[in-house]
């Protein structure tokens, strides 16, 4: 039986992906996967720099708005939902385009990840919680660098969920998250396409600083507070960068500009840990 084709369009924040994709799949019958982990989530749009219906140029988008920012949402899930995509719009003589910067995920989904061996402790978890509530996340990630520093180069301090996880994996298998990926197969059951896009750093964190600027003008200030009215701090949505970012601003802990220009630092940051992965990781 013949593999489906699939293009990947991936590479940093900012670069020009959706663009590109969207080309893609206008020039060759195609429809688009969201390869963004935090665009399945509704009313999460400017800052995850959700592409506009006018952009979409009538090209069917799948894997937006399929979440609300209360529910969790895992890399196992993404990929069977986008595997199951990908031989639909293959059956009905399409080509499948996916666009995105959330490496782990779609590699996942191209080369068949295996999480199934991978099954979460909820006793360790909240023991892990308990203990980062406590000594806060710097140690925690301190610890996660000890014994998986791989896992740790590819996770922001900051993030609660992933740093935990990693440290589950490692205390209830005795194996590092990392080691797992190591495993993983690099057969794949599709025939994947994959086209990388990068942009000299200077212009690049030039754009995504520009960009930070277009999306509080756009109105992210007030995107994120709605969803900080409905007491949704703690969940995971409220983790991405140009969210997380705002809380303490709407706490008082610091003024908006400085939340600005955080949320422009880390996007800078992200940007530079995703060339490390798709270089590494990925046969772009």
């Amino acid at each position: 039986m013949n593999k489906p084709r699939v293009i990947s369009v991936v590479g940093p924040t900012a670069v020009g992906k959706s663009k590109l994709g969207i080309q893609i799949a206008k020039t060759f019958n195609g429809e688009v996967i969201s390869g963004d982990s935090m665009q399945v989530y509704r009313s999460m749009d400017i800052g995850t720099a959700k592409v506009t219906e006018e952009e979409m140029g009538g090209v069917p988008h799948h894997m937006l708005d399929i979440k609300d920012p209360s529910d969790d949402f895992s890399v196992a899930e993404f990929q069977r939902t986008v595997q199951g995509l990908i031989y639909k719009i293959n059956d009905q003589g399409k080509l499948p385009v996916i666009v995105g910067g959330t490496g782990l995920y779609i590699q996942a989904t191209l080369y068949d990840f295996n999480f199934s061996d991978v099954k979460k402790d909820d006793a360790v978890i909240k023991e892990l919680e308990t203990e980062a509530s406590e000594k806060g996340m710097q140690e925690m990630y301190d610890r996660l660098k000890a014994v998986d520093p791989e896992q740790a180069e590819k996770i922001h301090p900051n993030n609660e969920r992933r740093v935990l996880r990693a440290l589950e994996v490692y205390e209830t298998t005795g194996k590092v998250m990392s080691e797992y990926q190591e495993e993983q197969s690099e057969e794949s059951p599709f025939h994947p396409v994959l086209i990388g896009l990068e942009m000299d750093r200077k212009r690049l964190y030039d754009r995504i600083n520009r960009r930070v600027d277009q999306m509080v003008e756009e109105g992210l200030v007030k995107e994120v507070k709605a969803l900080y009215d409905e007491g949704l701090e703690g969940q995971q949505s409220m983790k991405a960068i140009g969210y997380k970012e705002l809380i303490p601003y709407f706490k008082g802990e610091y003024d908006l500009d400085e939340a600005i220009e955080l949320l422009k630092r880390n996007s800078r940051r992200y940007a530079k840990r995703q060339y490390t992965y798709f270089r590494n990781k990925m046969d772009v």
